[in-house]
């Protein structure tokens, strides 16, 4: 198919590119306030600080926050909104078996300090005595199967889902797993900081093991067992960095060969337990086989009490958020204060809303879309991501770093995005979930982890990928692409100020939603994404000088984030943030050109003394206004595949041609980068 037929198939449906926020008889805001920013500040030496400074002035980081910014202030409301429905629905009674019923008594239970108080730790002892009982291997690995219904595997992840050469099909997949802190590198590093939170933990482990009943003395020796394991377990673990690579994190194979290289491992029988039929797993994907066969190795050599002290320890820190609040605390005191930097938990109704929503969120979602999510926010939201798509579609076209046969195969993926806004058009049933308010919120919350496990075996074992699946329920205040189903998912809970504002003009939401839904289109054409075809297969679809056009660009990307300083000590991870720096680079990039194909034929004036371009800078950069601990700085920089907030504002910007001439930012700014050294992709 040639490209300009392609591109105008691209672009069908849409016949002229409008303002999608015009309110007839309503004059529109700038959906800016000028308190917001700090003037004294030269855009072109800090464009964070003067977009933003006035707001973290005004907005200082609360006790209960590592990190807080008008993304979390969102998300803040919308807690309460789902709060309220909760606290109305704990108000009434309902018939055994509705869903209110069970989200108004799991919300009860998760309210019920008093109650927890008084059970401590019992609820979960049962276990732990079990555990204690066990003297051999065997008899430990039995507990582990009756374990595995809830979905526990132990020392890996094992689960069903997409396979990404054949994505029409679900397979298992098997990857590394059983690092507490969640990556090697606090296990490994020897820096001050790193060294401080290591020690920490062990000092948190000893605490806790005391908390369940144990002696300084067997808790030490506990924790002892706990961390060699998981320090011999991070020495054959990939890094973040090193996971994001789809291909090499791609091994496929059959059971039998599985069962013969890692017999110790015993996946067959873990599954088995967890109740998914072997005959659905005779081929599987392996991700990390280095991980695998040091696993079985350690497995091989290991003591029972290693293995008791493991497996109580995954039980311990599983269990900590639904017992007493000494335990809780404990818990905080570690993974809230030590390694994120909070001064304090948040209050019960907060964490009582975290636990039902983690508990039943698509059933609470149903109920706050019907609530709070108006039908002309859906429709708005639609035509945005077609001008979006059209945007992006005649960027691809344009670009000269690319032969003709890419680009065609990149507007057919373009063409083809399953687009979700809202909420799912499908709800997933919960009749076989029961919540008993009879029984502790711990028990309850093993009835959900043994429901979730059903359910997705039953859903997706021997049976094809259900592309109308949902991966964050519809009150998340996030986005996401999925590249095995090459779908673009904005929920409802997002389609709110600061990024969406129905009273305001197209500077404000191309710059603010739009750079969003830009974002995760262009996750399907960076780094990772490009390795996926429309389809959703693994495989390449590029023409291999472009393909090594490409990777020369992005290399120089990743370098540049990767000499930014986030603390004195500390630099960034361009490496490990590349794909979302290439996202919101592409999302700035098509947006700013959807918004100027919808305002052409009627420029929007100069409002409060800011043209209708600086407005759209000024969106974007609102969205990631924020102030932030030190040590959630130092945890993010290790573990979070985005970007800090601070230089997805200026370390994006100074790549968009279309910034300097909006904020006449010239030579000599500290933001100034040369043209020739601009990110010049999608």
């Amino acid at each position: 198919m040639k490209l300009k037929k392609l591109l105008k198939l691209t672009l069908t449906g849409t016949l002229t590119m409008t303002s999608v926020t015009t309110m007839a008889g309503e004059p529109l805001k700038s959906g800016l306030n000028p308190a917001d920013m700090n003037t004294s500040v030269r855009a072109g030496d800090d464009f964070y600080e003067y977009a933003c400074g006035g707001w973290m002035k005004a907005n200082p980081l609360p006790a209960a926050y590592s990190r807080y910014g008008s993304f979390d202030r969102l998300a803040e409301d919308n807690n309460k909104r789902i709060n309220a429905i909760l606290k109305e629905l704990g108000s009434n009674t309902y018939t055994q078996g509705t869903i209110e019923q069970k989200l108004s008594d799991y919300y009860k239970l998760a309210m019920d300090s008093v109650r927890r108080e008084q059970e401590g730790v019992k609820p979960v002892m049962p276990l732990i005595k079990k555990l204690e009982g066990a003297k051999t291997i065997k008899q430990l690995f039995d507990v582990q199967l009756e374990m595995a219904k809830y979905g526990d595997s132990e020392f890996y992840r094992a689960g069903m889902g997409a396979d990404e050469k054949n994505a029409s099909q679900n397979i298992l997949s098997v990857n590394q797993g059983g690092l507490t802190l969640g990556q090697k590198d606090y296990y490994l590093e020897t820096d001050e900081a790193t060294t401080k939170i290591r020690e920490a933990y062990k000092k948190h482990i000893v605490r806790m093991f005391q908390l369940f009943g144990f002696s300084k003395s067997q808790a030490t020796k506990k924790m002892q067992n706990v961390f060699r394991l998981e320090l011999e377990l991070a020495k054959v673990s990939k890094s973040r960095t090193e996971l994001r690579d789809p291909q090499a994190n791609y091994n496929k194979t059959t059971l039998a060969d599985f069962n013969a290289k890692y017999p110790n491992l015993k996946l067959e029988q873990v599954m088995n337990a967890q109740g998914l039929e072997s005959r659905y797993m005779q081929e599987l994907v392996v991700g990390q086989p280095a991980f695998m066969e040091g696993a079985n190795k350690l497995l091989a050599k290991m003591k029972p009490a290693e293995y008791r002290d493991y497996m109580e320890w995954g039980v311990i820190v599983s269990a900590a958020g639904y017992l007493n609040d000494e335990v809780r605390e404990a818990n905080f005191d570690f993974f809230g204060r030590t390694m994120s930097g909070r001064k304090e938990d948040h209050p019960l109704w907060r964490r009582a809303t975290s636990q039902v929503q983690s508990a039943m969120g698509q059933a609470l979602g149903r109920i706050y879309v019907d609530k709070y999510f108006p039908a002309a926010s859906k429709e708005r939201m639609l035509k945005l991501v077609k001008n979006l798509q059209i945007a992006l579609g005649e960027r691809i076209a344009a670009q000269d770093w690319m032969d003709d046969s890419t680009k065609v195969n990149a507007l057919l993926k373009l063409s083809t995005f399953y687009v979700k806004v809202g909420y799912p058009d499908k709800w997933i049933d919960m009749t076989k979930l029961t919540v008993d308010p009879k029984k502790s919120l711990y028990d309850n919350h093993i009835a959900t982890l043994k429901f979730w496990n059903d359910y997705y075996i039953d859903h997706t074992a021997g049976k094809p990928v259900d592309i109308d699946d949902w991966y964050m329920t519809p009150q998340t205040v996030n986005a996401y692409y999925n590249p095995t189903t090459n779908e673009i998912c904005f929920p409802a809970g997002i389609l709110q100020v600061p990024f969406f504002d129905m009273t305001a003009d197209d500077a404000f939401n191309y710059g603010a939603i739009g750079v969003v839904i830009g974002h995760e289109m262009t996750h399907g054409f960076d780094d990772q994404g490009r390795q996926f075809d429309k389809d959703g297969n693994m495989h390449d679809w590029w023409k291999a000088s472009d393909g090594r056009n490409f990777t020369e660009r992005t290399d120089k990307y990743a370098d540049f984030f990767s000499q930014i300083n986030v603390l004195p000590d500390l630099k960034a991870n361009g490496r490990l943030t590349l794909g979302e720096n290439l996202a919101d680079h592409g999302g700035l990039q098509v947006a700013y050109a959807a918004f100027k194909n919808a305002t052409k034929n009627q420029p929007l004036p100069v409002i409060d003394g800011l043209t209708a371009d600086q407005r759209f800078f000024l969106a974007y950069a609102g969205v990631w206004a924020g102030n932030i601990t030190e040590a959630e700085i130092r945890n993010r920089t290790k573990s979070d595949p985005h970007a800090l907030g601070r230089w997805r504002v200026n370390g994006a910007l100074p790549h968009i041609d279309a910034w300097y001439e909006a904020f006449g930012v010239k030579e000599g700014d500290k933001m100034f980068i040369p043209k020739s050294q601009r990110l010049q992709l999608w």
